[in-house]
């Protein structure tokens, strides 16, 4: 397993701040991540299916295909 730390992240249990780490499975291993406060030992078990979360649908991420149309370019005169 990989340990990191996670940045700016806040321990629920004590409040400690930038405390947390979280061991991130290699292949092969079982896919269920594990966080864990070094400074009051609290841990809380992520299974995969709240690890790979699918993004939302928005009007951002939804694709159109008229978004973008075709313009022919025009000549200015400049006085």
């Amino acid at each position: 397993m990989k340990v990191r730390y996670i940045a700016g992240i806040v321990c629920p249990k004590c409040g400690a701040q930038d405390s947390v780490r979280i061991y991130i499975p290699e292949e092969g291993d079982i896919d269920e991540q594990l966080r864990d406060c070094v400074t009051c030992g609290h841990e809380e078990r992520i299974g995969q299916s709240a690890a790979t979360r699918q993004e939302m649908s928005t009007r951002v991420s939804e694709k159109s295909t008229s978004a973008v149309q075709e313009v022919e370019p025009q000549i200015l005169k400049l006085l």
